[in-house]
C-alpha cells in the first residue's frame, strides 16, 4: 500500500514540477510519474538526512518530506531537460 501511495504522490509531484519547469505539454503522465518518483527517492536519500527530514519512502507524508521530494523532482527534471534539449528550460 505504501508503494502505491509513493507512486500517486510522486506522480502529482512530477506533474507539479513539470508545470514549474514549463515542460508539462512535452511529456506525458508516464514521464511525470517517473520524474516524480525518482526525484523523490533521490532527494529522500540525499537531501532529507542533511535537513533532518524523514524521506517520503518511510511513509511520512509531512510537508517537509513533500517539499524535499518536490525539490528533487524539479532538479531531476532540469537535468533531464539539459540532456534532452541542451538547456534547463
Amino acid at each position: 500500500m505504501n508503494f502505491l501511495l509513493i507512486i500517486i504522490v510522486g506522480g502529482i509531484l512530477g506533474w507539479l514540477a513539470s508545470m514549474v519547469m514549463r515542460t508539462d505539454g512535452q511529456q506525458g503522465i508516464f514521464l511525470n510519474i517517473v520524474v516524480g518518483v525518482v526525484g523523490a527517492l533521490l532527494a529522500g536519500f540525499i537531501i532529507s538526512p542533511l535537513l533532518g527530514q524523514t524521506p517520503i519512502t518511510s511513509g511520512d507524508f509531512d510537508i517537509g518530506s513533500l517539499l524535499v521530494s518536490f525539490l528533487g523532482a524539479v532538479v531531476l527534471l532540469a537535468i533531464v531537460n539539459l540532456f534532452r534539449r541542451g538547456s534547463v528550460r
